[in-house]
């Protein structure tokens, strides 16, 4: 009953904006149609991710209610459509590998609300201290840092479920060329430029046999660094509209929007 009573209270929270509450509700029956469709599939993994997604969904309104804080309609709107866009479309839809792109956008996305959170925490510090007065310039810096530690340390996340999972969330790329001083017959360290591979072969110690058309197959390494390259993206198009925010007018509607504030202010 209490549960039910705070569930209630914390969507309540979300109606102080009437697009972002319609937006909320719209992907929340998406995401319940989705659940009784994956119940009559019998699929109850992608059950369980849209049973997160809508766990997730309460966050904002958790943390404004727990930390006091107040986070725009706008940022609200992207936290839920990024949630939508890489639980239910990305895993339960499988857009991941349906859509080329979709990971890269959805990190890039993520770069980008992960700087908005730093540059918040860190501007929240900065003003409610009157013993701290940081420049604009550390302010954006600190944002642009938290981001690629997120982004790092999801990278991180990434590569251990592939290790003892096999999960493969570091996509593979297929690539025509490489050097490696693996090659090297002689060991003294010499890459080995291998190029115009038309086809790559692996055979396993119980006989199975897998053939990769049109090149060799590159496990994650590319995968992973284009996904830190289009956080930084999304990192620095936050940090920019940051930095001229305070450094010339201190106030941008684009930033407003953005920044998540005390309640009492």
């Amino acid at each position: 009953m209490k549960l039910g009573k705070y569930i209630r209270g914390l969507r309540n929270s979300y109606r102080e904006s009437k697009k972002t509450f319609v937006f909320y509700t719209i992907l929340r029956v998406m995401v319940i149609l989705t659940f009784v469709r994956c119940m009559f599939q019998h699929n109850y993994q992608s059950a369980a991710l849209c049973v997160l997604s809508l766990i997730l969904f309460l966050i904002p309104a958790f943390v404004q209610d727990k930390m006091r804080l107040s986070i725009p309609p706008l940022f609200q709107s992207i936290i839920f459509g990024f949630i939508f866009a890489a639980e239910i479309l990305g895993e339960v839809n499988h857009y991941y590998v349906r859509i080329p792109g979709w990971d890269t956008m959805l990190h890039t996305m993520n770069g980008f609300l992960c700087a908005a959170i730093g540059f918040s925490m860190i501007y929240l510090l900065n003003r409610g201290s009157s013993n701290v007065n940081l420049s604009p310039f550390y302010l954006t810096m600190v944002a642009f840092c938290f981001s690629m530690t997120i982004g790092v340390l999801w990278e991180f996340f990434e590569f251990s479920m592939d290790q003892f999972f096999y999960l493969d969330m570091q996509k593979d790329f297929v690539v025509q060329e490489f050097g490696s001083v693996t090659l090297d017959p002689e060991q003294m360290g010499t890459p080995i430029h291998v190029r115009d591979i038309t086809d790559a072969e692996i055979h396993t110690a119980s006989g199975e046999s897998y053939t990769i058309e049109n090149g060799y197959l590159d496990i994650g390494i590319l995968d992973t660094m284009k996904d830190l390259l289009v956080n930084l993206v999304g990192a620095v198009v936050f940090s920019v509209i940051g930095y001229y925010s305070l450094k010339k007018s201190k106030s941008s509607k684009v930033a407003e929007s953005l920044m998540i504030k005390p309640t009492d202010t």
